[in-house]
Parts: C-alpha cells; structure tokens; sequence
C-alpha cells in the first residue's frame, strides 16, 4: 500500500519545537517547563532550539501567539462583515468573551501565558490588544458614520466599551471569575452587552 505523503512528511523543527512547548506547558505549567526537556524530546540540543526561538521567553510568547491568531482572524472577520454596527460589536466582544473563557475552561495553563503578559504589558499582549482595539475601533466608526451610534466622539465611545466590558475582554479579570458558573457569567455578559448597545444609540454622556 502506498504511503500517505500528508503523514510521512517530516513537521519543521520550528513547528515541532512550539508543539512540544504547549504540551509541556499544558502538563507541567510555565515554571516547570525547561528549553532542555523540549530538546530533549525534539530528539536535538537545547542549542538547536535556541536558533528557532533565542529565549524561553520567546518560545512562550510563540506558543501564546499560536492560539491567539485565530482569535484576532475571527475578529476582522466579523468587522468585515456586512452586517449592522451593533450587531458587530456585540458579536466581537461576544466572540472575545467566549474565545478567553473558553481557553481558561479548557487549557488554564497556556491561558495563564496570557494573563502575565497582559499583567507584565508584554509586547504579545500590547499587539493583541491593539489588534482588538483596531477592530472595535472599525466597527464603532461605522456606526457613527451611518447615525447608528450617537456617540459624539470616538475616543469616549471605545472608553465606554472597554471599560464596561472589562470583566469580560481582560484576560487578568476574566481568571479572577474563574469559579464563578459559565451560566452565570454568560447572563452577566448579555446585561453588559445591551447596556453598551442602549449607551451607544442614545448617545455617550
């Protein structure tokens, strides 16, 4: 039988490499993951791995990037759409909300990355959060431009949302509520998500 070429290629080491540091990450957390024991697994030198990533610390923002990145497509994704500005905005926090406390439900310790970036302003999490201001920023132009949002000014408008919305779009806020029921921060969402949506068409005061 022919072998499938999809299986038998070999994974670039660079690829391999962040692989093995989310699985260690995942098993042991940050602390406990070394550069040696993902060398060492990779079946090549700690030094080999050093000429992908030159630093731990750049390995983990590496693997805090990988699951990130989607988070920010699906974000222009739904800026780009052509649906009301309302209906954009409250899917774009609605998607950062469920996108953060899914990871932190579902994968802690590689959520936990972003958590200390955002806290320690880390370059990755000073990108993330521009990238979600940018997209936030798009779809509340829209809005005011075409009379559905009577905000007055720009600046006060992407305020508001931030800060109404912090439980819920902060990724340190966000871990602060993780014993709290999925169901009951959901419902808490929505309340928040209609308030920005009413202080938005009404006017910012």
């Amino acid at each position: 039988m022919a072998s499938d070429s999809r299986t038998s290629q070999p994974q670039p080491n660079d690829a391999r490499i962040l692989d093995l540091a989310t699985q260690h990450i995942r098993r042991h957390g940050v602390e406990r993951t070394t550069v040696v024991a993902i060398a060492r697994e990779a079946g090549m030198s700690h030094a080999n791995v050093y000429r992908y990533f030159p630093s731990k610390d750049a390995l983990i923002e590496a693997v805090t990037d990988q699951w990130l990145k989607p988070v920010e497509s699906g974000l222009r994704d739904i800026a780009d759409a052509p649906d009301p500005a309302y209906d954009k905005l409250e899917r774009i926090l609605g998607a950062i909300h469920r996108a953060y406390r899914g990871k932190l439900e579902t994968d802690p310790n590689i959520f936990q990355l972003f958590v200390e970036a955002s806290l320690g302003e880390k370059a990755i999490a000073r990108r993330h959060r521009h990238r979600l201001h940018t997209e936030l920023q798009r779809v509340i132009d829209e809005g005011m431009a075409s009379g559905v949002f009577e905000a007055g000014e720009q600046r006060r408008a992407i305020a508001l949302v931030f800060d109404a919305a912090h439980r819920f779009i902060h990724p340190a806020a966000v871990r602060l509520d993780a014993a709290a029921p999925r169901t009951q921060i959901d419902a808490r969402f929505e309340r928040i998500s209609r308030l920005i949506r009413r202080a938005l068409t009404s006017g910012v005061r």
